[in-house]
């Protein structure tokens, strides 16, 4: 895709959310919360800003996404549904038997899954690796990776930081999914992460910190993000988890993993298709 106007963004993003309420209904329960929180940064990765190709999913020198917060799988295949990697109707076989879309991210199963993901706090050093790789070869990549609030507590996001702030890793754009809930409580009640712009400056990133579902917002802050040499960058999203369903958005923290009948559907894709 090649989206310039932050309209068509705004409808992409639209269409994501339609998409992961619909193949998270198919099977009946799914992590929604945290998979529409991310619905915006992902139509502006793959609407405007990364170099890839659906016919050559593993095409050398491509930009890379990788979601470490494995959990939202049904949010990346959604997004990769849109950009044409794989038919639409493939979504409503989430998490079936046989399936080439595990709950999890798998990339032996998805085309287009750039990281298998799952063990959280993996991903961002996964994405490091893909980024210090692609430095090696001169192919000009950019690797992207979206991680979430929860898994920020693990002590490998924090190794792998130090790592990429100490040598300057800077095709290296990572996202924090903050809508400052997990599995079971919010974020400052478990383990506060705050003040969490200060500490991703302290390892040498260059930080944003923005409304997290406002398209244009992101936007700016990638291109932005891209501009900049010699740091790492980290967007922080300011998000809302379950963003877009009304339900999704009251249930909380109960909408890490939820269950959603097909009246729950309905009514969540009359919400979503009359905010287009």
């Amino acid at each position: 895709m090649d989206i310039k106007s932050v309209s068509e963004l705004g409808s992409l993003a639209q269409r994501i959310r339609a998409d992961i309420v619909t193949s998270i209904a198919s099977v009946g329960s799914g992590h929604i919360g945290g998979c529409l929180s991310i619905a915006d940064v992902l139509a502006v990765l793959y609407g405007k800003h990364m170099r890839y190709d659906p016919a050559e999913p593993k095409k050398e020198g491509r930009d890379r996404l990788i979601l470490s917060k494995g959990h939202a799988g049904p949010a990346l295949y959604s997004a990769l549904a849109e950009a044409g990697f794989f038919p639409k109707e493939m979504l409503l076989t989430l998490n079936q038997g046989g399936t080439s879309l595990p709950s999890h991210c798998d990339m032996n199963k998805t085309p287009g899954v750039d990281m298998t993901a799952g063990s959280l706090g993996q991903g961002f050093s996964c994405a490091l690796g893909a980024a210090v790789g692609s430095k090696l070869k001169g192919d000009g990549a950019t690797i992207y990776c979206i991680i979430g609030d929860g898994e920020s507590q693990e002590g490998q996001i924090w190794e792998a930081a130090m790592y990429a702030g100490s040598h300057g890793v800077d095709n290296l754009i990572a996202f924090t999914d903050y809508n400052k809930m997990q599995l079971d409580g919010t974020t400052a009640d478990i383990c506060d992460l705050e003040p969490l712009g200060d500490k991703w400056r302290a390892f040498n990133f260059e930080v944003w910190d923005i409304p997290g579902n406002d398209v244009a917002a992101i936007d700016k802050a990638v291109t932005e993000a891209k501009a900049v040499k010699g740091k790492p960058k980290m967007i922080i999203l300011n998000t809302v988890k379950g963003k877009g369903v009304s339900f999704v958005e009251a249930a909380k923290v109960g909408s890490h993993s939820m269950s959603i009948s097909g009246e729950q559907r309905d009514a969540a894709l009359e919400e979503i298709n009359g905010g287009q």
